[in-house]
């Protein structure tokens, strides 16, 4: 018995509609680049961000490097990311990021008068951070003579880039009881931005440039599916993302650039000093140093991640031929 017309042209229009999901999903996800399919990933990464400037500290005097760090002050970093690779040895990653950073001279490692001086100025600071950059992934182990059919699973990698991100750092102030209420720092000039008395200390934006290097090791733990870990460090070009980095001022140069209510809280949180070093003291005299203007504001992270490979994946040119041959023939 033949089929019915209605019938012959339903089968026809489901081989149609199949052949051209197979045909999109293919050239949509798996563009030709050279000899090789361009690959695309995308994944979830997710660790411990670390502030490395003025505030708080370890032993000795302040530095811009690890030994600098507080573990007290460790946050979380989440973000997500986006990588194509045009060869397996080398990929162009777009990334975003969010974190907290912190600082708090009461954390300081207290075992001489260079870290005296840095708990007696009792400043802290937190910040929230949203960066977003474009970094390439180089993998020297793939760059030379590796068999495509038996790539290693495990596979180290470079990193390095450029991004931008936001910041907006802020103060805590103690009540009687000792609950902390903190106020963002940028409006008040603490260091007199932008005051004609103060000429050196320039305004300071909250948005700024970024440079992260670093390295990982990524596995794959099936063609689609790869985890890995990776230091990133992020050098800045600021040295304000703690609010912290020339000198006392003159507070009530505060009363002629600010309200009333914001001069008072200037003043406040300009200078926190308590009697460590000199038993009694509650000020600073003007021009007295404040931070470290050598050594500008860093941070970085060292994350777990998680990666899935998008598009078409082939474990060896036996099936990346086979699913050539079995695609619709282009005359549909």
């Amino acid at each position: 018995m033949k089929p019915s017309l209605p019938n012959s042209v339903g089968k026809i229009l489901l081989l149609l509609s199949f052949c051209t999901v197979l045909i999109e999903k293919s050239y949509s996800q798996a563009f030709i680049f050279g000899n090789e399919k361009v690959k695309f990933e995308a994944g979830l990464s997710f660790g411990p961000s670390f502030f490395l400037g003025d505030l708080g500290g370890n032993r000795g005097k302040g530095s811009d490097f690890l030994k600098d760090w507080n573990h007290e002050t460790l946050t979380m970093s989440k973000g997500a990311f986006f990588t194509i690779y045009p060869v397996n040895w080398a990929g162009l990653r777009l990334q975003v990021n969010h974190m907290m950073l912190k600082g708090d001279d009461a954390l300081v490692n207290t075992m001489g008068i260079d870290e005296l001086w840095r708990k007696q100025r009792n400043l802290d600071f937190k910040t929230s951070v949203l960066e977003a950059g474009a970094v390439i992934e180089l993998y020297p182990t793939m760059m030379f003579g590796v068999d495509p059919e038996n790539e290693p699973r495990l596979r180290p990698y470079l990193v390095g880039g450029a991004g931008i991100f936001k910041f907006n750092p802020q103060g805590s102030l103690k009540d009687a009881s000792g609950n902390k209420t903190w106020y963002y720092l940028h409006p008040l000039r603490l260091e007199g931005q932008g005051m004609a008395e103060y000429p050196a200390s320039k305004p300071y934006s909250l948005t700024q440039l970024n440079i992260p290097v670093g390295g990982g090791l990524k596995y794959f733990i099936s063609e689609r599916v790869n985890a890995g870990v990776e230091l990133l460090y992020r050098k800045t070009f600021t040295d304000y993302i703690d609010d912290v980095s020339l000198q006392y001022v003159d507070y009530r140069n505060f009363a002629k650039y600010l309200p009333a209510a914001e001069a008072s809280l200037a003043t406040r949180l300009s200078d926190k000093s308590i009697g460590i070093i000199y038993p009694g003291m509650t000020r600073y005299p003007a021009g007295t140093q404040r931070g470290d203007i050598k050594d500008i504001d860093t941070y970085f992270t060292v994350v777990a991640k998680i990666g899935f490979r998008l598009g078409p994946i082939y474990t060896s040119s036996f099936a990346r031929s086979a699913a050539r041959q079995t695609r619709c023939p282009s005359i549909y």
